[in-house]
């Protein structure tokens, strides 16, 4: 492998954190960006940058990537962390609160031909509507187990 996709994702991490807007250089032709329920997946990176990027540049502002830990295994790289940002425009119906969020991530990236070709994301979406104010579980997380506030189905 002459290139070094450890190194590719924390220039692009890094690319994405200063609002560029071309990321042609890190990803490949034949990209696809996965993620669970609620982001979609993005076939192509003007895809990913219509539907994705864009949208997340114009809600989410003043960002500040924090990734915990990369971890590197051949042609794929992995890494968990949050981004921090402020809540600027509607976001799964609420309107812009100005409150700082703290958005949890974890990515898994594939190469080829030196470029990223594939993009499995989660993004904790029901993390971050809890801090705007919305509880997606409508109160039946399993939050409640860890406090007693719910017993487990099953328990004895």
């Amino acid at each position: 492998m002459s290139y070094n996709p450890l190194e590719i994702i924390k220039a692009m991490e890094a690319a994405l954190g200063r609002g560029q807007t071309d990321l042609s250089e890190f990803f490949h032709d034949d990209f696809v960006w996965s993620a669970n329920k609620g982001c979609g997946t993005k076939n192509g990176l003007e895809a990913f940058e219509r539907n994705w990027y864009g949208p997340w540049r114009a809600i989410f502002g003043n960002q500040v990537f924090k990734t915990e830990r990369y971890l590197a295994d051949g042609d794929w790289t992995a890494c968990f962390g949050a981004c921090h940002a402020t809540h600027d425009g509607p976001f799964m119906g609420l309107a812009p609160t100005g409150k700082s969020v703290r958005i949890p991530y974890i990515d898994f990236w594939r190469f080829a031909d030196g470029k990223i070709i594939e993009n499995r994301v989660s993004v904790d979406f029901a993390d971050v509507l809890a801090q705007l104010g919305t509880d997606v579980f409508n109160g039946h997380g399993w939050e409640a187990f860890d406090t007693g506030a719910r017993i487990p189905p099953g328990a004895s």
